[in-house]
């Protein structure tokens, strides 16, 4: 049996059939483990991606459970799902970041195929797969180092239309925020979305910690979008949370290295003038204070008791409905 195929294949896959190893990129150069679903009738492709930072393990188990769960002959058009993309620091443990170069990928994209090892890869993801896809999902968690609560970002730098129809997607998720993102690159699916293809990214879990009940959560997510797209052939699962809107974001840094303290926690509601956390020094002395700027929910703070300079301390965002 093949174990690998050309992306440049993908297409001619036959009609009601699946193909699970591995995804050829570049040449060659990169092998990520794979499933494509090739429906009975013709249809749009989604591309679902996860393990674009490597330490982000629920959306990987659930891109593995859904390559079980769908089945191909109640799909119209094509499922690609990339289980774990930056497959190196997978396997070598390496947090999320690449191996070679310890660069962010979901910082590069489009990549270059003259680059390092991110651009490279970032260029095979957006060149080969993204060049493909009608529709995109990128799966992440909170790093080995935040928490947070689960939400969505969908973009809001791109055609009108993409934007409109990537906010449908984003309400299908039984997360409680979605957040308009207003970059149109770097990032995996900003960059989809720039380049006319409907994309949103699901945050869930954290810490580098995973566990079944948000993998089944990730599963539902994804479901209740390939139905509500018409890929899929089923119901829409019941889900807890209609997503309110979130309209400015405050990403608040570090100014220097130390010990972190945080007031807050993902999730918590907070005002204008709370303290959400401090960093010291070695000694207790205070080096830098934070406060609200605005009303708003907490979305994701580092969980580790360091802080590095210029590194992320704590992001809250501010509900629409407040502005």
């Amino acid at each position: 049996m093949k174990e690998v195929i050309e992306a440049k294949d993908i297409r001619y896959l036959p009609e009601g059939n699946r193909f699970d190893g591995f995804v050829s990129l570049n040449g060659g150069e990169f092998k990520l483990p794979v499933s494509v679903l090739r429906g009975k009738k013709e249809g749009k492709t989604v591309l679902i991606t996860a393990g674009i930072h490597a330490a982000e393990y629920v959306g990987i188990q659930a891109a593995i459970e859904l390559s079980d769960r769908l089945d191909p002959q109640k799909i119209s058009g094509t499922v690609i799902l990339v289980k774990v993309v930056n497959r190196s620091a997978f396997e070598c443990r390496n947090g999320s970041f690449c191996v070679e170069d310890g660069k962010n990928l979901n910082r590069v994209f489009p990549g270059s195929l003259n680059g390092t090892e991110a651009d490279r890869l970032a260029f095979g993801i957006s060149s080969q797969l993204q060049a493909v896809a009608d529709y995109y999902i990128d799966l992440h968690s909170g790093d080995a180092y935040e928490k947070l609560t689960p939400y969505v970002y969908y973009p809001g730098k791109a055609e009108k239309s993409v934007v409109e129809l990537s906010k449908k997607m984003a309400m299908q998720t039984d997360v409680p925020y979605m957040v308009r993102s207003d970059v149109s690159g770097g990032g995996a699916y900003n960059y989809a979305a720039a380049s006319g293809i409907p994309s949103i990214l699901i945050e869930r879990g954290d810490m580098g910690d995973w566990n079944m009940e948000e993998v089944f959560s990730d599963v539902r997510d994804v479901w209740n979008i390939l139905v509500s797209l018409g890929i899929y052939e089923g119901v829409k699962d019941e889900r807890n949370y209609h997503p309110i809107e979130i309209g400015r974001v405050c990403y608040l840094s570090a100014a220097d290295t130390g010990l972190w303290y945080p007031e807050k926690k993902p999730g918590d509601i907070v005002k204008t003038g709370d303290i959400l956390g401090c960093v010291k020094d070695y000694q207790g002395r205070i080096l830098e204070v934070f406060e609200a700027e605005f009303n708003g929910v907490v979305l994701y703070e580092t969980a580790s008791l360091q802080v590095v300079a210029d590194g992320p301390a704590i992001t809250y965002g501010e509900w629409s409905e407040m502005l």
